[in-house]
């Protein structure tokens, strides 16, 4: 019997997971057990229990998509070369030289010289189909302007560097980044001019390099992201398209001004 015990003794020396490093491997683990006492509580209440969760539950939940991913990884990209391209920024940055001359090329494409400048046309005008042509795009002019204001404020894109709005911004009701509004009116106005006007082929090449340089003076001055001037594109093509098939003839456009004469 002695003997049997210490042959007993010396096999569990021996053992490797009697070692203790080994010792957890012989015991039950948390998990089991506290799984054990959560079946047994579920049991005794009837059914499950709302917080008793385990994380392999919620793992599919943790893992994003690859369209999430995609998304996430694309506005990085578009954050990151914006302010990257935003070389007017400031007074100290690498395009400070060139920062009047940009800042003015913007200003080509803000609302109010197009508004004013339409109006005073308007009113100058003394022929039938140049009032046509002047109500039609006044009338474009607006709806641009309350479209991008509308999609503005419905979306609150702030720019890549957040700068507050001016006050030309907010009379105009450019006070978000996405969609640039100077970008959609620029090849709004553009299409317009070259759909209704006769014009020469530099003149006519003249017009797209303006519109796609006040869409790029818009991403330098660190006002707009560059995927909010590239949809600020796309919105003005639209603007265009939707004008010209609810185009206004002259007779319309003669029954507007003499209301708008009255007042």
């Amino acid at each position: 019997m002695p003997s049997s015990q210490a042959r007993s003794r010396a096999r569990d020396r021996n053992n490797v997971l009697n070692r203790p490093e080994f010792m957890s491997l012989n015991q039950p683990s948390h998990r089991e057990g506290s799984r054990d006492s959560t079946d047994g509580s579920q049991a005794a209440d009837g059914g499950p229990k709302e917080g008793s969760r385990w994380p392999e539950q919620d793992c599919m939940q943790l893992n994003p998509t690859f369209r999430g991913i995609a998304i996430n990884s694309l506005l990085a990209i578009d954050i990151s070369l914006s302010k990257r391209l935003g070389m007017c920024v400031g007074s100290h940055g690498p395009g400070a030289p060139l920062r009047s001359m940009v800042t003015l090329l913007a200003l080509t494409g803000h609302a109010l010289p197009w508004i004013f400048g339409t109006l005073i046309c308007l009113w100058r005008s003394n022929t039938l189909a140049g009032q046509e042509v002047l109500v039609n795009l006044l009338l474009a002019l607006i709806l641009d302007l309350m479209t991008v204001a509308g999609m503005q404020k419905l979306i609150k894109r702030r720019g890549p560097w957040d700068f507050p709005p001016g006050f030309l911004d907010y009379i105009a009701m450019d006070m978000y980044s996405f969609p640039a509004a100077h970008a959609s009116r620029a090849v709004m106005v553009s299409k317009f001019l070259l759909n209704h006007l006769v014009l020469a082929v530099p003149l006519r090449i003249l017009l797209y390099l303006w519109a796609f340089l006040v869409g790029v003076s818009r991403v330098l001055l660190g006002k707009h992201h560059i995927s909010d001037v590239g949809c600020g594109f796309a919105l003005g093509f639209l603007h265009f398209s939707l004008v010209e098939s609810v185009w206004l003839d002259s007779a319309t456009c003669q029954t507007l001004l003499s209301i708008g004469t009255l007042w």
